[in-house]
């Protein structure tokens, strides 16, 4: 009976050598069965909200400084002359030829006072901004390809004024994840209208869809408005929930059989997001749920409104935050214009930066402020109408101003430097490339890493340049 026993447990050479036939009849009803236990895990709710799709919080490359980012475009490009970059040298030049131009000199109307404990200087038209200097750099050597609004306007959002890229908060989007999955990692805040470039300024071009921004219109007051279709007055939730899971059974079914649709997998996972959005935004945008107090300090208006958002979707844990707070061509009439717009500003902009340090979320969180290009030293000639006969300045690319605030920031800091008379940056110059490099440092970031594979290519925001200012880092 043993040695039977032995003889039947024995391997022979026909126990190995097995045609296919044998095999599949052998194994095939196995794979069947993994097959299925595996397409029924990817098809239940909570394994999509265990692996957490491709919004899934992600690791950067090295112990980031910040961990969110707010962006205040200043669109229109604002005057470094005017506001962070003062030059007492041009009033020896008022009205009369200014060396190096074609024009005559145009001395600030504006006052510069040091302010804080660094002494930086700030100009009149930023009282309560200006009392935050402590916690900024100011980089003064900024400069641009091309003074062209909406050739500039994408360059600073996108790193290309050309070729269609995706923007700086689509690559922080897509290399650091949401932090809250029932949110937008990125949101795009802009005061109505179309701004230069449209779209463009907040889109992720040939990087998945769910990384681009969500454009949000904050003329409106109302939530509905605020985000259209946020509600769906037709289906209830867990009604909606069960289309949501159909969707993505189908969809699973569709990219078994044949190649993933890349914008099939867009739109889904956008209409997950508007699900998950219905309660958790609702709450985000509804600024009526501040107290008073709150409101007040940030003012009643469509900057104090956006700014007061902000800091909520902050606290909701979006990763990247971009407030359009446009408003700055001033060809003509600069000393009305220019405080009046910095006025709309001053307030609302001030009260976020008090906002967050009361709130431990300042040393976390990137604030940069700054416009797409700068204006000229010299007045704006008039034109055939005498339209600038009110003195104003004209485009400038190589010289502007930019200020960075909070996540790992060396604050009090000022970094290079203009010309006598604000025309060129001439001291560690900064172009768009070396800034973003830069904001991805904070954010853990090695540039030239940060890389997505398209058309057989390795793709970067900073394409063959960028170097990190490190000297504004702490």
């Amino acid at each position: 009976m043993k040695d039977k026993y032995l003889a039947e447990h024995t391997p022979s050479l026909a126990d190995i050598c097995v045609s296919r036939r044998q095999f599949l009849n052998r194994f095939g009803m196995g794979f069947g069965a993994l097959s299925l236990a595996g397409f029924l895990s990817e098809l239940s709710p909570e394994a999509h909200a265990a692996s957490g799709g491709p919004m899934a919080a992600k690791q950067p490359h090295f112990p980031a400084k910040a961990k969110q980012v707010v962006h205040i475009f200043a669109q229109g490009a604002p005057s470094h002359i005017d506001t962070w970059d003062p030059k007492p040298m041009l009033q020896k030049y008022a009205d009369q030829p200014l060396p190096g131009t074609n024009g005559v000199g145009l001395p600030s109307p504006f006052e510069f006072t040091k302010k804080g404990q660094s002494g930086v200087e700030v100009s009149e038209v930023f009282p309560k901004l200006g009392e935050h200097i402590d916690n900024m750099a100011v980089i003064r050597s900024m400069w641009t390809d091309i003074p062209s609004h909406e050739f500039a306007s994408i360059l600073m959002n996108t790193g290309s004024g050309r070729r269609t890229m995706p923007s700086l908060g689509s690559w922080v989007n897509y290399g650091l994840g949401s932090i809250n999955q029932n949110m937008p990692g990125f949101i795009s805040l802009r005061p109505g209208g179309v701004p230069p470039g449209g779209a463009q300024n907040w889109q992720s071009a040939f990087i998945p869809g769910v990384f681009q921004g969500t454009s949000i219109n904050t003329q409106f007051t109302s939530i509905e408005k605020l985000i259209e279709n946020i509600k769906n007055d037709f289906t209830s939730l867990p009604e909606q929930r069960q289309q949501l899971d159909l969707l993505h059974q189908l969809n699973d079914l569709h990219s078994r059989s044949m190649q993933k649709d890349a914008n099939l997998e867009a739109r889904l996972q956008a209409f997950e997001l508007a699900y998950q959005m219905q309660i958790e935004a609702t709450d985000a945008f509804d600024i009526s749920r501040e107290p008073q107090n709150i409101r007040d300090m940030y003012g009643n208006t469509t900057q104090g409104r956006q700014m007061l958002i902000t800091r909520r979707l902050i606290e909701k844990g979006v990763r990247f935050v971009q407030v359009w707070a446009g408003g700055w061509d001033h060809h003509s009439n600069l000393e009305r214009a220019l405080s009046d717009r910095a006025r709309e500003i001053d307030q609302p902009l001030a009260a976020f930066m008090t906002d967050l340090k009361q709130r431990g979320l300042l040393d976390s969180t990137l604030v940069m402020w700054g416009g797409e290009f700068g204006r000229t030293a010299s007045r704006q000639l008039p034109n055939a109408n005498n339209a600038f006969e009110v003195p104003g300045r004209d485009h400038n690319n190589r010289a502007f101003s930019t200020w960075l605030a909070g996540g790992g920031v060396k604050g009090g800091t000022v970094y290079g430097a203009t010309d006598e008379f604000g025309t060129a940056s001439v001291e560690n110059k900064v172009h768009i490339h070396d800034l973003h490099a830069t904001v991805l440092a904070l954010l853990g970031f090695d540039h030239t890493k940060l890389t997505y594979r398209y058309n057989g290519r390795d793709f970067r925001l900073t394409d063959v340049h960028g170097n990190v200012v490190k000297d504004i880092i702490a």
